[in-house]
């Protein structure tokens, strides 16, 4: 069963395959869906200080009724985060919402704000930011650290200068958005490549190729979806908060061809995200 099967990162620690991703869920749900997640089998859930819902995911993780040592969670550091003191501040604030004496995984959330995403030049500040995150770690806060949305002149400023090298990539993937030579390239540094929105916020639920795909594999096209990036070697994070999704998402007993992966690979990328287009990540930027 994908709930109970783990890769390991560099340093040793196991992180669950399939996680349950958070955004958009308000602060005030966000405690039950985690709850319900962790009765499914769930013991990977992600967060962001961005997605303004720490404080009830950590309320969810502790009232589940399952020991802290079984749940995966990872939480992200602002993205307008770039000095040393923001960081260790920003650290310091999502321990205290999450109310968890360690998070298992923390990343920084882009390299640059989100209102300047892939516009200008953070590097000191993405250094520095790395350096509070190693400070974190090595004070045994953080159990493990790396990235997200880090390109690889990104990546090369931050292995310019650290002294623990990030062990995760977490960056947009789904079928027809499956940036291999970025991926490759993390994954030759050390990092284990995260998936988020494997899904595409739903868009991908019309493309008539993928709809094609799922029916013949005789699954729904999420399953379809997340079963992909797992076949990529990367972690699936789909976003939910239905409990019957949460099910059918981990119900992925089935194995794409190298034919069909060639050809999912293949399909034209996404234009527009609909209502989501307005976020930097999908805008195209």
């Amino acid at each position: 069963m994908i709930l109970n099967e783990t890769y390991t990162l560099t340093n040793g620690v196991e992180i669950p395959k399939l996680g349950l991703g958070t955004w958009f869920i308000d602060d005030d749900k966000v405690a039950d869906v985690v709850c319900e997640a962790v009765r499914i089998g769930y013991r990977h859930i992600d967060t962001a200080q961005a997605y303004g819902n720490e404080r009830g995911v950590g309320e969810g993780i502790r009232k589940c009724g399952v020991p802290r040592n079984e749940i995966f969670v990872t939480t992200k550091l602002a993205a307008e985060a770039k000095t040393y003191e923001e960081a260790v501040k920003a650290i310091k604030g999502s321990l205290e919402k999450l109310g968890l004496d360690y998070i298992d995984l923390m990343l920084i959330h882009a390299p640059q704000p989100w209102a300047d995403f892939r516009g200008g030049d953070y590097s000191d500040g993405n250094r520095e930011a790395w350096r509070a995150l190693e400070d974190a770690y090595k004070q045994g806060k953080l159990r493990s650290i790396g990235i997200s949305n880090f390109k690889e002149d990104d990546i090369e400023n931050i292995m310019s200068s650290c002294t623990v090298i990030p062990m995760v990539n977490q960056l947009l993937v789904h079928i027809s958005n499956t940036p291999t030579e970025l991926i490759a390239y993390s994954e030759s540094k050390g990092m284990l490549v995260e998936s988020y929105s494997p899904i595409a916020h739903g868009k991908i639920l019309q493309t008539p190729e993928i709809v094609a795909m799922a029916e013949k594999y005789n699954v729904t096209v999420p399953q379809l979806c997340i079963r992909y990036c797992l076949q990529l070697g990367t972690i699936s994070l789909p976003k939910t908060g239905n409990p019957v999704h949460m099910k059918e998402n981990a119900e992925i007993d089935f194995v794409i061809s190298e034919a069909d992966m060639k050809v999912l690979k293949s399909i034209k990328h996404i234009e527009d995200y609909g209502e989501f287009s307005f976020f930097p990540v999908f805008s195209g930027k």
